[in-house]
């Protein structure tokens, strides 16, 4: 199996639509404009280098390259793109292609040689889209995923049983795919800093720790093993949420509801679209200059939309009226089907 990973996608697409900006330093994020409160989206290559990442709010991107060219988010135009190369992974004869986003993908094919198929795989998104991808070839997700790391850019690179330990083991468990700063924190906390070391854990203190499920699930993280099978059934969403970043911050208790009502109001028409009943709602809140709470409870399940704009503006009734509000969003679960998550592999998202 292959995990075939779009190099730096957004900026990629900025590039073929701008190319006298080929070599410079380019950051997409928000509305194209530094002076506001937005988020960097992505950077190219050139700007990553000043440590300029994902995530980082603007103004910041803008102190460490005062002269980088800000671009604002086309989701359209990356849609439309990232469409073009799933349509070409599932071209290949025999591909089964199961999507991770945007700019990722699984593509599963019968080969006796994954390294021509991979070079065959990165020529036809060339070709087509102009776009190059790195591809990392396994023989779980987990290893093919964690490949494509060390073939970035534009490379390949394999991890099977056979060598999964001597490159991985030495490496932070953070490294995984699945395992993120607060896993990684809670794993230390164990005595488990490095990848070899997860894979020859106990099982027991991971299951106290994080569950029957996910603790044992952990180690065999570690090892690399898991699911050697792609599947592209289509992605099933367990919630939705909408965020805005105000650009003054709100004081006013009214002014916060109203901004709260109007997030309420988008989430709901999105899981209305999905037909699911709501089983959990939760707030988002960054507080001036930049502390974010997370607030979220279980609720009675409920197509009832009166039900749940009252559940969320409990929560909404619970910020803080001293503190001034820089960002708020807010979210719905929604329940899953029965068959959701059978032969899906866990992320960082959840089963």
């Amino acid at each position: 199996m292959l995990h075939v990973d779009l190099d730096q996608f957004i900026a990629a697409v900025e590039l073929l639509r701008r190319p006298e900006l080929v070599g410079l330093p380019v950051i997409v994020g928000g509305r194209g404009d530094p002076t506001e409160r937005a988020v960097v989206s992505t950077a190219s290559y050139e700007a990553r280098a000043f440590g300029v990442g994902s995530g980082m709010p603007l103004k910041i991107a803008a102190r460490k390259i005062p002269d980088a060219v800000f671009l604002p988010v086309d989701a359209p135009a990356y849609t439309a793109a990232s469409d073009e190369v799933m349509a070409t992974l599932r071209a290949q004869p025999g591909a089964v292609v199961q999507v991770l986003g945007w700019d990722e993908a699984f593509v599963g094919l019968r080969t006796a040689d994954p390294d021509a198929a991979a070079r065959g795989i990165q020529a036809a998104v060339l070709a087509r889209t102009g776009l190059h991808c790195s591809v990392g070839i396994g023989d779980t997700l987990i290893r093919a995923k964690n490949a494509t790391d060390f073939g970035k850019p534009q490379g390949r690179f394999r991890l099977t049983a056979d060598n999964w330990l001597d490159v991985m083991g030495a490496r932070p468990t953070a490294a995984l795919w699945g395992v993120g700063a607060k896993v990684s924190k809670r794993l230390a906390a164990l005595g488990i800093t490095t990848v070899a070391e997860l894979a020859a854990a106990d099982t027991a203190p991971l299951a106290a720790e994080f569950g029957p499920k996910m603790g044992p699930w952990y180690r065999q993280l570690g090892r690399g093993d898991g699911s050697a099978t792609v599947d592209d059934t289509p992605w099933v969403a367990r919630g939705h949420s909408r965020e805005t970043t105000f650009q003054t911050d709100l004081t006013d208790r009214a002014d916060i509801v109203e901004a709260a009502r109007a997030l309420i109001g988008q989430v709901l028409a999105d899981v209305a679209a999905e037909g699911r009943p709501v089983v959990g709602v939760g707030i988002k809140v960054r507080y001036a200059p930049f502390t974010t709470k997370n607030l979220v409870h279980k609720i009675d399940e409920t197509g009832d939309e009166a039900t749940v704009t009252a559940e969320l503006l409990r929560l909404v009734d619970k910020i803080d009226a001293d503190r001034a509000v820089r960002l708020l969003g807010v979210r719905a679960e929604m329940a899953m089907p029965a068959d959701a998550r059978d032969g899906h592999t866990p992320t960082r998202g959840g089963w």
